[in-house]
């Protein structure tokens, strides 16, 4: 049986985090051919190579990927277990990362996070960015859940594990001073000062196609992604935004905003995205299961 050097294993870690072994060098207070002996060791007791130079970086090959991807899981849990000794609490903690899109209102990520820590003591850490960032790091197990308002290409299936949470009506919402604007909803839209979704988005596209069908022009002033930066946006009365019904329902509750209307056939569908692990995180899998 052969056994794996964790010390290898280490300072193939720390170079591949710092990118060269100059750096790895510098961060580990050891000579440069120490660490390119052991990595030369580690790549040999795998019969692989782990790394390939360009431009004088180090960047990780596909073996090399699949290595680092358990280099973090045996380091992190490593770190849990030097902390849960040194609290003596003596109770391990799962180690959640999840990852939203920007576009994904921030009340359905702190419900999520709730259902989390519902089902087991754990850290969360939560990374927000675009779908094709979160899902590659989701596909390289660098993230456990992925909490989006679109599902993964077709294409990808493979790839993933997609489930839809909800489907969830939209509806315009906007300050008191547009109040009047309920009256022959949704035709007093026109020509309305509005704070969008960017158009890269689904919602974007299905805002287009129902005013576009309903003979609707408004006027787009700003366009923004974020959710929160809508609102905050909306709540000054720079204009009306359109929002799943329970994203708005608590700035109305607050008296920041008032529901103009209904948009009739229009929807945000929001998503839970997992990928297929050899070591699933076990409250990762609930949540796939359970959470709603």
């Amino acid at each position: 049986m052969s056994w794996l050097n964790y010390h290898h294993l280490y300072h193939f870690w720390i170079t591949a985090q710092e990118g060269s072994i100059k750096e790895a060098s510098m961060k580990l207070r050891i000579g440069q051919p120490t660490i390119s002996t052991q990595i030369k060791s580690l790549e040999e007791s795998l019969n692989q190579d782990l790394f390939k130079r360009r431009n004088r970086r180090l960047f990780l090959t596909e073996a090399g990927k699949v290595v680092m991807d358990y280099a973090n899981q045996i380091f992190t849990l490593g770190n849990e277990l030097m902390e849960v000794m040194k609290d003596g609490t003596f109770t391990k903690r799962t180690h959640l990362q999840l990852g939203a899109l920007d576009s994904v209102p921030k009340s359905l990520v702190q419900a999520l996070i709730r259902a989390a820590q519902k089902t087991s003591p754990c850290s969360i850490t939560v990374l927000e960015g675009d779908g094709d960032y979160l899902f590659g790091e989701l596909q390289a197990h660098r993230i456990d859940l992925v909490v989006s308002n679109f599902p993964p290409a077709i294409s990808n299936k493979k790839l993933y594990f997609s489930r839809l949470l909800e489907k969830n009506p939209i509806s315009i919402f906007a300050t008191k001073k547009f109040q009047a604007l309920k009256r022959k909803f949704p035709k007093s839209l026109q020509g309305q000062p509005f704070i969008m979704p960017s158009l890269h988005s689904k919602l974007r596209h299905d805002l287009n196609h129902f005013f576009r069908v309903n003979d609707i022009v408004v006027d787009v002033v700003i366009e923004t992604q974020d959710t929160s930066i809508q609102k905050l946006l909306g709540a000054e009365g720079m204009g009306l935004i359109p929002l799943p019904n329970f994203a708005g329902k608590e700035l109305v509750k607050e008296g920041k905003l008032i529901k103009i209307g209904p948009l009739q056939g229009v929807t945000e569908d929001f998503w839970l995205v997992s990928s297929p692990r050899k070591i699933p995180n076990p409250i990762a899998s609930v949540l796939m299961k359970e959470f709603k």
